[in-house]
C-alpha cells in the first residue's frame, strides 16, 4: 500500500548519491548531540503545542471576560494554531537563509512578546493582533526548525526519534491545563498570559541547542542541504535554471553579483593595507558595504533554492502522492483541535464539571496522545511494518472517534474517546518521517512547511466553525459530524493516490539519465 519516493518513481533530482565518495559517519547521526536535538525539540513542543492545547481554559475566560459570541472568541485560539502551522512555507525561506538556530531564537523572544502584549487585551479583537498574530507567527519560528533538525540528525531510529520529540505535545497539554487554570483562579486570566510570556521565554534557549550539522558530518546516505560546496553549487545551478524563465533570478546576474562582492572584498582588503591613513569612516563605511554585499548573496541564493522547490522544474506540486497527502491537511487538524477548544464547555453542558475536575477530559486525551506517539513511532521503525499503513490505521481510528464522540453523555463514555483519540492522534509523530520518505531529506523542510501550512488552515478555520454551528443549533453535535465527514474525505484521498501511483508503469530512464 505504500509507496516511498522510490517505489513511485519519483526523484527531485538529487543526485548526490551517485559518484559520491564515501563519507566517515558522524557520531552526532543518531547518537551523540543528536538527543540533545530531541530534547530541545520535546520543549519545543511542551511550550508551543501544549500550550495551544491548553487554550480552551483561557477561551472561556475570554468569553466571560468580553462577553462576545463563542464563533468570535474561538477566533483568537485558532489563529495562534492556525498561523503557527500557515506560516510554515515562508519559516522554510528563513531557514534557508538564516539556518534553524537564529530562525528559532528570533520565534522564541516574538512568541513570548504576543503572551505578555496579550495580558493588556482590552478587547477580542486586540487579541487578534497580539496572541493570534504575533505569537503565533513567533511560535512557528521555532516549531519548524525543531522538527526538521530531529529529521537532519536521525536515520534509522527517525520515527522513535519524532516519537519521543513529539510526545511533548501531550505532556504540555497536561502540564498547561494544570497551570493555566491554576493561574486564572489564584491572579486571574491576564496576569496568567503575561507569566505564561516569561515562561515562554525558553523558547530561546531550545533554539541555542540547534546546533547545525557541518558538511563534514553528514555520511554517505543520509543528505543534508548543505552536504558540501559541490552539492551546494549543484543545488544553486540547479535552482536558478529552473527560476531563470520566470525572471527572479540568472545564472549570469548571480556570477556578476558574486564576482562584485569579491572585488569590493579585495578593495577592502587593499585599503586596509595601503590607506591605514585614512582608517575611520572610511572603513567603517566599507565593512558596513562588505556585510550588506554579503547578506545581499546569502537572501537571493536561500531565495532561489526556496523558490524553486515550490515552482521551479522540481517543485514538490509534481508529486501527486504529496499532493494527495496536502489535501489530507486541509481536512485532518480541525478534527484533532475543536476537541480541545470545546471539550471544557461541553462537558459543562452535559453537567459533568465535578467529574471534569477530578480528571480532565482533554488531560485523558494529553496523556494518552503521549504514549500514542511512542508507541506507534516504535511500530513503525520494525523492518516488518510499513510506515504509511500505520498512519493510515491512525487515521481511520481517530476519524471514528470524532464521528462517535457527540453520541457520548457520560464522562466514562466519553473518557474512553477521549483515550482513543489521544493514541490514534499519535499518528502527528510519523507525518515528518512519511514526508520525508516522499520528497527526500534534501526538501524536507519546504515540504513539511507546505504540510503544516495545510494543517494550519484547518485549525484556523475548525473551532471558529464549530462557534458558529454551536450559535445556530445551539449543540455541538453537527461540528463534529462536518468535520468528521471532510476529515473522512481527505483520508479517501490519500488513502488512494497510492494505489493508482502504483498502478502506473515507471518510466524507462533514458541515455542521459544513465549517464
Amino acid at each position: 500500500m505504500y509507496a516511498s519516493r522510490e517505489d513511485i518513481g519519483y526523484d527531485f533530482g538529487d543526485d548526490s548519491k551517485v559518484g559520491s565518495k564515501p563519507v566517515k559517519p558522524n557520531p552526532n547521526i543518531d547518537g551523540g548531540w543528536a538527543w540533545m536535538i530531541v530534547l530541545s525539540s520535546f520543549l519545543v513542543h511542551i511550550l508551543i503545542m501544549g500550550s495551544q492545547m491548553a487554550l480552551g481554559i483561557l477561551n472561556m475566560e475570554w468569553l466571560e471576560e468580553f462577553n462576545q459570541s463563542r464563533g468570535l472568541t474561538a477566533w483568537v485560539s485558532s489563529l495562534s494554531m492556525g498561523i503557527t502551522l500557515i506560516v510554515g512555507p515562508f519559516i522554510g525561506l528563513f531557514i534557508s537563509m538564516c539556518g534553524c538556530r537564529k530562525t528559532a531564537i528570533i520565534g522564541g523572544v516574538l512568541n513570548a512578546l504576543g503572551w505578555i502584549l496579550s495580558a493588556y487585551a482590552s478587547n477580542v479583537h486586540y487579541l487578534f493582533l497580539t496572541f493570534g498574530v504575533t505569537a503565533g507567527v513567533g511560535s512557528g519560528m521555532v516549531y519548524l526548525p525543531a522538527v526538521v533538525m530531529v529529521g537532519q540528525y536521525f536515520q534509522k531510529r527517525r520515527a522513535l526519534a519524532q516519537g519521543l520529540s513529539t510526545t511533548g505535545t501531550g505532556f504540555g497539554a497536561f502540564l498547561m491545563t494544570a497551570l493555566l487554570k491554576y493561574l486564572c483562579t489564584e491572579y486571574g486570566w491576564r496576569s496568567a498570559m503575561f507569566l505564561q510570556g516569561a515562561i515562554s521565554l525558553n523558547l530561546c534557549v531550545c533554539g541555542a541547542l540547534m546546533r547545525p550539522l557541518s558538511p563534514k558530518d553528514v555520511s554517505e546516505k543520509y543528505v543534508v542541504r548543505s552536504n558540501s560546496e559541490d552539492n551546494k553549487a549543484k543545488a544553486l545551478s540547479h535552482s536558478a535554471e529552473t527560476i531563470k524563465s520566470n525572471g527572479p533570478l540568472s545564472d549570469e546576474s548571480e556570477k556578476k553579483e558574486e564576482a562584485t562582492n569579491e572585488e569590493v572584498l579585495d578593495s577592502v582588503q587593499h585599503t586596509d593595507i595601503g590607506d591605514k591613513s585614512r582608517g575611520g569612516r572610511n572603513m567603517y563605511g566599507l565593512r558596513i558595504l562588505k556585510r550588506v554585499s554579503q547578506l545581499t548573496v546569502t537572501v537571493r541564493k536561500g531565495f532561489a533554492i526556496w523558490y524553486s522547490s515550490y515552482f521551479g522544474a522540481a517543485s514538490l506540486f509534481t508529486n501527486r502522492v504529496f499532493v494527495a497527502f496536502i489535501i489530507w491537511a486541509l481536512f485532518a487538524y480541525s478534527s484533532f483541535v475543536i476537541p480541545f477548544i470545546h471539550l471544557p464547555e461541553i462537558v459543562k453542558q452535559y453537567n459533568l464539571s465535578n467529574q471534569n475536575n477530578i480528571f480532565p477530559l482533554t488531560s485523558i486525551i494529553a496523556i494518552v496522545h503521549i504514549f500514542g506517539k511512542v508507541i506507534l513511532g516504535i511500530v513503525s521503525d520494525l523492518p516488518c511494518i510499513s510506515t504509511w499503513n500505520v498512519f493510515l490505521i491512525a487515521n481511520f481510528t481517530l476519524v471514528t472517534c470524532i464521528l462517535t464522540l457527540p453520541l457520548m453523555h457520560t464522562y466514562i463514555s466519553l473518557a474512553v474517546v477521549c483515550a482513543l483519540i489521544g493514541f490514534s492522534s499519535g499518528y502527528f509523530s510519523l507525518m515528518p518521517v512519511v514526508t520525508e520518505d516522499l520528497v527526500g531529506t534534501k526538501h524536507l523542510a519546504n515540504a513539511y512547511g507546505i504540510i503544516i501550512c495545510a494543517n494550519g488552515i484547518s485549525a484556523l478555520l475548525g473551532p471558529p466553525f464549530a462557534g458558529w454551528i454551536y450559535d445556530i443549533t445551539h449543540k455541538y453535535d453537527f461540528s463534529f459530524y462536518i468535520s468528521g465527514l471532510l476529515y473522512m474525505v481527505g483520508i479517501i484521498f490519500l488513502f488512494i493516490q497510492p494505489c493508482i501511483q502504483k498502478k502506473q508503469p515507471k518510466e524507462k530512464p533514458t541515455e542521459e539519465a544513465q549517464v
